[in-house]
């Protein structure tokens, strides 16, 4: 497992998913899987998996970092002023939490499996 606080993961925000998916896959030659809802997906990239998901009314990308315990992650970032929603677990990926730091930046924690 890597270090806490290593990007683990990144999550692409798009109004088209078909059209980010093939933009991609042609610039990268990423390999891209739909999720059975048609506006979900995700890329198989050098680095690893790269999620993809459409409809996002804040397009772009968001990093998720690394932790070790991700309930008492998104617990320090209240602490400290920031926002974290409810934690998800998403089968074959791990444990996420969308946040946002005291001025409104989006990032994420990222618990693998």
């Amino acid at each position: 497992m890597g270090e806490e606080g290593t990007v683990s993961f990144v999550e692409m925000g798009s109004g088209e998913t078909e059209r980010t998916a093939a933009f991609f896959t042609g610039l990268f030659g990423w390999r891209y899987t739909p999720m059975e809802d048609g506006s979900n997906g995700w890329f198989e990239t050098p680095g690893g998996r790269m999620g993809l998901h459409g409809n996002d009314p804040e397009w772009g990308m968001v990093p998720y970092l690394r932790v070790a315990h991700i309930e008492s992650a998104a617990r320090k970032v209240r602490e400290l002023g920031g926002e974290a929603e409810e934690v998800v677990a998403e089968s074959g990926f791990g444990k996420f939490c969308n946040c946002r730091d005291p001025q409104g930046m989006r990032f994420g924690l990222h618990q693998p499996e």
